[in-house]
């Protein structure tokens, strides 16, 4: 059995644009890459560790526990040993309340990832490759999030590349959601249930073959 961990935010949770409502984990794309990846014969389980507004290693003033810097370590330790860890997030970065660009936020992934590679685990098990995804990008900003996620999709720009780029420097799997699936037409941030289920098909594909090269 391999496992693999899913470390996001609300995109990847799977709440349902405008609501505060989930969708079921046959809808929301990281159960639907393990349902399609056990499908096709490989053993696998998907560890969703998703926080609603979690960024990457920055605090959120009106919330506690939202810096994704803080803990990994003992994320990693807790479910090794992993096969592979999937890093998406990056958007609530892009709050109103931060002066951040796309720069800033792929510094938060190397830290991130950094983390993960130094991670307390026990002696022999594998340091677990990542694969960072680049959510897709946003949209203006529609309905009662609007005031929290204001100019966003300004501060924003530039984010999958920039994230491709310190992959490249640091080794790590790239993948741009926003090569297959749009943010949400509803609030303009978070995925519509279609664009879970194209995004849970196509990373069922990209993580198929890197799981072929994990020793576990």
């Amino acid at each position: 059995m391999q496992q693999i961990l899913v470390y996001a935010d609300s995109l990847s949770w799977g709440i349902i644009p405008t609501t505060r409502k989930r969708l079921d984990f046959d809808q929301r794309w990281p159960g639907v890459m393990e349902n399609v990846l056990c499908a096709s014969g490989q053993k696998v389980r998907v560890i969703e560790d998703c926080l609603n507004g979690r960024r990457t290693v920055w605090d959120d003033p009106f919330k506690p526990g939202r810096n994704g810097l803080v803990g990994i370590g003992q994320r990693i330790e807790i479910h090794s040993p992993l096969s592979l860890v999937i890093l998406m997030l990056g958007t609530n970065d892009f709050q109103s309340m931060h002066d951040h660009n796309a720069w800033h936020s792929s510094q938060g992934i190397l830290a991130l990832v950094s983390a993960i590679r130094n991670a307390p685990i026990e002696p022999g098990m594998p340091v677990p490759p990542v694969l960072v995804v680049a959510p897709p990008p946003m949209q203006t900003p529609k309905g009662p999030i609007a005031p929290k996620f204001h100019g966003g999709e300004v501060k924003s720009v530039g984010l999958a590349e920039a994230y491709r780029t310190v992959c490249i420097e640091s080794t790590c799997h790239f993948f741009d959601a926003g090569s297959v699936i749009s943010s949400s037409t509803i609030d303009g941030i978070h995925l519509d249930p279609d664009q879970h289920m194209t995004l849970g098909k196509k990373m069922a594909d990209v993580v198929s073959t890197l799981l072929k090269s994990s020793p576990l």
